[in-house]
């Protein structure tokens, strides 16, 4: 297990048993002939957190690299997209609890599963690996921004905070 100490203010684990979709910020495990897959804490930290989710497939749908199947209302909007083709069978109990998608976001918050069309050791090597992810990381405000002080790090946006903060409304 890695461990990044300060994300953007927070402890955040990335499992090494596991591999990812950086770009999306998603974790993949292998569950029999499945992947299944979830949100990972430094993904969730920079969303702010999951309100609410829909599903944008039908469970059972064959899904196609790239078709979102996620719609997840954070501190943002995210779109997000299936990593690998195959048939698809989403999280009941994450819809209906979006909290527990950051509470337990490795364990019971994960999103779907896919059960792939291709071999599912091709699918799994299509992934990055841990320490891949966590180099992918390093652009983001999580480590531009260890201490997750308000307003960010750029000399803009503190301007931009500090002339926020001083105004009289």
């Amino acid at each position: 297990m890695a461990v990044i100490e300060k994300f953007l203010g927070q402890r955040v684990e990335i499992p090494d048993d596991r591999r990812y979709d950086s770009k999306q910020g998603l974790w993949a495990q292998m569950q029999d002939q499945d992947l299944v897959f979830g949100l990972t804490q430094p993904a969730l930290i920079l969303a702010g957190g999951i309100n609410d989710l829909d599903w944008l497939a039908k469970d059972q749908d064959s899904v196609t690299v790239g078709q979102e199947v996620v719609f997840a209302i954070t501190g943002k909007i995210l779109y997000i997209s299936a990593p690998v083709a195959g048939v698809a069978i989403f999280n009941p109990e994450a819809k209906q609890t979006p909290s527990l998608v950051s509470q337990d976001p490795y364990g019971r918050g994960w999103l779907f599963r896919i059960k792939p069309e291709a071999d599912t050791d091709n699918a799994w090597h299509t992934l990055a690996d841990a320490h891949a992810y966590i180099e992918s990381l390093k652009g983001t405000e999580g480590f531009k921004n260890p201490e997750g002080l308000k307003g960010g790090v750029s000399g803009i946006c503190k301007a931009v905070y500090s002339g926020i903060r001083e105004q009289k409304f």
